[in-house]
């Protein structure tokens, strides 16, 4: 494989039910049940292995009331890959659910965007409305990761390896970044909460845990544009991603899907 291409997965760890009505800005007149899934992903070549967010431990799904299935770490060994090895982790933003676990990888080097640490310690953390899908261990620990200097922060957009780029979208928090990735499908876009759902960005909808809704609709447009096609587009959370896209082997039904290859449904 090419330098520059690369193999992407999602890794499915947690889940919980969910209804509609939960799920979107203002409601949903025909509510009914909506689960969410919890992912974290892996993106590799010959040369290059990178992790995209690291997920929430057991403790924490007990406290938040998560169906844990896995952890990252065991769910990213399945396809052969250590988590104690890994150089290069990027956070697309430090919600429980994306930076958790991130002492499972004690080597790597963490991409953040400036912003989103910014706004992790400043001003707006005084408010439930933002504060309540941070964990202040989480937060605390990135920060002396800084001081250890294995924080990597990025303004915007950035390249980190050939072939795969941050991109700031911000909305759902204020540093939110997605992922592009080259792929031998075309461009793939890892989107993280920039959209949780695939309905969120196809009817321009928002879920309610969102700092900037200006932001979050705009982004449904950079996501476009970052993508080959609405179908090189990866929400973070949305159930249908597992059944899109194929396992990568019957052992992994269920448990892992591959995104550099056209989804089957």
């Amino acid at each position: 494989m090419s330098p520059q291409l690369h193999e992407v997965y999602a890794i499915k760890y947690a889940t919980r039910g969910g209804t509609r009505s939960a799920n979107f800005i203002g409601g949903d007149p025909h509510d009914g049940p909506m689960p969410m899934d919890y992912f974290v992903w892996l993106i590799r070549n010959g040369e290059r292995t990178v992790v995209v967010d690291t997920g929430f431990s057991a403790e924490v799904a007990r406290q938040r009331k998560r169906t844990f299935l896995r952890t990252p770490a065991e769910g990213l060994a399945l396809l052969g890959v250590d988590a104690a090895s890994v150089k290069d982790v990027v956070i697309t933003h430090m919600h429980y659910d994306h930076v958790g676990t991130f002492f499972d990888f004690p080597v790597a080097r963490f991409h953040l965007q400036d912003r989103e640490m910014s706004f992790a310690t400043g001003r707006y953390m005084r408010h439930g409305r933002f504060n309540h899908g941070y964990e202040v261990d989480d937060v605390v620990g990135m920060v002396k990761l800084v001081f250890k200097d294995r924080v990597q922060f990025h303004d915007g957009s950035a390249e980190i390896a050939p072939g795969i780029a941050v991109h700031h979208i911000g909305g759902h928090t204020a540093g939110l970044q997605c992922v592009q990735v080259a792929t031998a499908r075309g461009r793939v876009v890892l989107a993280s909460d920039t959209s949780h759902y695939y309905e969120h960005m196809e009817t321009g909808r928002v879920f309610p845990t969102t700092f900037h809704v200006g932001d979050t609709v705009e982004g449904y447009d950079r996501l476009r544009a970052l993508a080959d096609s609405a179908q090189h587009i990866v929400p973070g959370h949305d159930p249908l991603v597992m059944q899109r896209y194929p396992a990568p082997s019957k052992a992994l039904d269920g448990i892992v899907v591959r995104l550099d290859v056209p989804p089957v449904a």
